[in-house]
């Protein structure tokens, strides 16, 4: 019997579109580290190299030091100690990247509804970003970490979607077993193939739909987010 929910964050929780996002926050990015002798197209790649090598994290170390791994020797005359400009960005700044999101006033009501029914909600978003990221942008849509059991972060995760074992680490950190767990996303390959892979059920939420893969969405139960509870309720 399912007794917990994956929801996944960005474009799910949260309505946005990933590129207009990323664009729009690198160039705060770029302006915290610029002012210190950095050059702007230099931190970007470097950041797209570390999330790269997140991504192909195969579990031998936490994705906060594959990042830096990779970051850090690419970006010349690097000082480590910068490194606290990036947690201060993640707390202050990044909080400016909101205007590149949309709002939903639906999400704090439903998180809220399934746990009254005693179902366990974790925050199953890409760990990428740093914890306080991720509080940051719980924060706009009137959530925080503390209203899920467990959120995925680049601190305490060693693997990446779409690799199946993200989810499989998850279920290990939980004590769950795969059929007890449902996944909730809006990606056809992230959320969705990769969890099935890991051997849970998913619902893929289609209101900011990213299917690279040109997957018939029929293929994987979907709904709006206006009709999840219902469609998640079909689930249990």
């Amino acid at each position: 019997m399912i007794d917990t929910i994956f929801f996944d964050l960005d474009g799910t929780l949260l309505p946005m579109d990933n590129d207009i996002f990323t664009k729009g926050y690198f160039k705060g990015l770029v302006g915290k580290l610029a002012p210190y002798g950095y050059d702007p197209k230099q931190i970007v790649d470097g950041v797209w190299r570390g999330t790269a090598a997140m991504v192909k994290n195969d579990g031998s170390r936490p994705n906060k030091d594959a990042f830096w791994a990779t970051f850090e020797p690419f970006i010349p005359n690097w000082n480590p100690a910068h490194r606290a400009l990036t947690d201060t960005f993640y707390s202050e700044e990044f909080r400016e990247a909101k205007r590149f999101t949309g709002e939903n006033p639906l999400a704090r009501p439903l998180i809220d509804t399934l746990k009254r029914d005693g179902l366990h909600v974790v925050l199953a978003t890409n760990p990428l970003f740093p914890a306080n990221g991720i509080e940051t942008r719980l924060n706009w849509i009137g959530l925080t970490s503390s209203d899920f059991e467990l959120v995925t972060t680049y601190e305490n995760m060693h693997y990446c979607k779409p690799n199946p074992k993200y989810y499989t680490e998850i279920l290990e950190m939980l004590g769950k077993k795969p059929e007890e767990c449902l996944m909730v996303g809006n990606n056809t390959d992230e959320d969705c193939a990769a969890a099935q892979a890991a051997g849970m059920k998913t619902i893929l939420v289609t209101d900011c739909l990213i299917n690279e893969s040109c997957t018939p969405i029929e293929t994987y139960k979907n709904t709006t987010f206006a009709d999840l509870y219902a469609a998640i309720q079909s689930c249990l």
